[in-house]
C-alpha cells in the first residue's frame, strides 16, 4: 500500500462524519476527479489542478470548491468559509440523507468547478495588493531593514495572513507582541501557520 492510499484510509477510518465523508468521496470520484490527501483532508483534482476538498467540521461537513467564487451559484447555496476567504466556497451538509437528497445539485456544482479548471480560469485575489499594515508593523519594519526585506519577500498570501493576524488584536501592545513573536518565522520565509 502506498503512502497516499494509507493517508486516505486513515481519513476514511475517522468516526466523525464517517458515512458522510464516504458518500461525498464516492460522488467526487464518480465525477472523474483524482483523489489525494492535502492539508490533512481528502482533496480532489482535475488534470493536476485542485478542484474540491472535503471538510468534516463540528456542526457540518462540506465540499469546498477551491475556485468557488467563480462558480455560478444560481441556487444561492455556496457559503464562504470565513470573512477573509476570497476564493473558497463550500456546499455544506448536516447528514447523509441531506447529501443523498442533494446529490444532483452537488454533481452540478462539481461539473461547474471542473469546467472552470478546464478553462484555466484564475481567481483574482484583489485583497492581497490592498493590505493595510498596522502602524505597529510599519514602525517595526522601518526600524529593521532585514526584517522588512524578509516580510516583503513573503508570498502575497503569507503577508496577508500575518497582516490579518496582527491587525486582529484590539490593543496596540498585543499587535506589537504578535509582530515580535512572528519575527523568526518571517525571517525564515514561513507563513503564520507553518512549522
Amino acid at each position: 500500500m502506498n503512502e497516499t492510499q494509507s493517508n486516505i484510509d486513515k481519513l476514511l477510518a475517522q468516526k466523525h462524519w464517517n458515512a458522510e465523508r464516504r458518500l461525498l468521496r464516492e460522488i467526487l470520484l464518480d465525477c472523474g476527479l483524482a483523489e489525494n490527501v492535502k492539508w490533512g483532508k481528502l482533496c480532489y483534482a482535475f488534470d493536476g489542478g485542485n478542484v474540491a476538498i472535503i471538510f468534516a467540521l463540528k456542526d457540518y461537513c462540506a465540499v469546498g470548491f477551491f475556485k468557488g467564487s467563480l462558480l455560478e451559484d444560481d441556487e444561492n447555496v455556496l457559503v464562504s468559509p470565513g470573512e477573509h476567504s476570497q476564493a473558497m466556497r463550500q456546499l455544506r451538509f448536516t447528514g447523509k440523507n441531506e447529501i443523498a437528497d442533494g446529490k444532483g445539485r452537488l454533481v452540478k456544482y462539481i461539473r461547474r468547478a471542473i469546467d472552470i479548471e478546464k478553462q484555466g480560469l484564475k481567481v483574482e485575489f484583489s485583497e492581497k495588493d490592498q493590505l493595510e499594515l498596522p502602524d505597529e508593523l510599519t514602525e517595526i519594519l522601518s526600524e529593521d531593514p532585514e526584517f522588512e526585506r524578509a516580510f516583503d519577500a513573503l508570498t502575497p498570501g503569507r503577508r496577508r495572513g500575518y497582516v490579518i493576524h496582527f491587525a486582529g488584536a484590539k490593543q496596540s501592545q498585543t499587535r506589537t507582541a504578535r509582530v515580535h513573536k512572528s519575527k523568526d518565522k518571517i525571517l525564515a520565509g514561513k507563513g503564520l501557520t507553518e512549522r
